[in-house]
């Protein structure tokens, strides 16, 4: 078991007094039997109202609404969480999906159709010629094998890319530019995986990096595939790797422009300015 801490700061800046609409804040981490929570606070300033709740899709979702004007909007999350994911690799898959290609089960795969909706014809064509430089159609290759290279090809053919614009790229906008960040990279590998048949879902949250932990850090993401006896297992392009025990979830969704960490509005004549900081250390 590791325990880490995680501090998740957030600064809206206004050239005038506005007056803040309500915000949805997704920074509580997602518990499991991998993932222990043992303290959590958000603070808000100014001083908020918070009414939680679960989304649709299991995330931890805090509304936070205003009643003073501002020019300032300051919220922090800090969290201690036990992680217990330290064999990544300690699942069974069911004996029927070991192998690839293979067919979800008919009640899988009603409730994972959402997750298996394929991009647009021009896309798909582009992916599915990108895939045929590591990976024939007839090859017989074992399903977990398949995704890693997928993971891998990505990490090694691609070159990172910090982005601090908002929004995320098309998987045809990164395949041509041939670069992204990892929210752009965690939808390449979604969208590849769904060509296959795969169900894969875009996770949200954060990773510890030893080397930069005392540096001021960023979120995280990367992308899930369901597979039939070991359940949504991670994969993170970025890093070229199965997501283990560094990895902190916070939200899930079949789409990654749904589950940004912070989203809201605001009233008022003025322009506004955005700083994020995050720190994840050992504890």
């Amino acid at each position: 078991m590791q325990r880490y801490k995680i501090i998740h700061r957030t600064y809206y800046n206004y050239t005038n007094a506005v007056m803040l609409g309500a915000h949805s804040l997704r920074l509580r981490p997602r518990e499991d039997h991998e993932l222990r929570i043992e303290s959590f606070t958000l603070r808000c300033s100014p001083e908020a109202t918070l009414l939680w709740h679960r989304d649709v899709e299991g995330n931890s979702v805090a509304i936070a609404t205003f009643s003073t004007q501002t020019q300032q909007l300051f919220i922090e999350s800090e969290v201690i969480l036990q992680q217990y994911n330290e064999a990544p690799l300690d699942f069974m898959v069911a004996d029927y999906a070991l192998n690839y290609p293979f067919v979800y089960q008919a009640d899988d795969r009603f409730l994972l159709s959402p997750y298996m909706l394929l991009p647009e014809e021009e896309t798909r064509t582009l992916l599915n010629a990108w895939i045929f430089n590591f990976y024939k159609s007839n090859e017989a290759i074992q399903t977990y094998t398949l995704l890693q290279k997928i993971t891998s090809a990505i990490y090694t053919t691609l070159a990172y890319k910090v982005r601090e614009e908002p929004g995320v790229q098309s998987a045809k906008e990164t395949l041509t530019l041939g670069s992204g960040s990892c929210r752009d990279f965690a939808l390449l590998f979604m969208e590849a995986a769904k060509c296959l048949g795969f169900a894969s879902r875009f996770v949200s949250g954060y990773l510890y990096a030893p080397l930069m932990s005392a540096q001021v850090g960023s979120t995280h993401a990367w992308a899930e595939v369901y597979l039939p006896g070991a359940g949504w297992r991670g994969f993170d392009p970025t890093i070229g790797d199965i997501v283990g025990k560094d990895h902190i979830p916070v939200a899930v969704a079949m789409n990654p422009e749904s589950v940004p960490p912070i989203s809201g509005s605001f009233a008022g004549n003025a322009e506004s300015t955005l700083d994020v900081g995050v720190w994840v250390t050992l504890c």
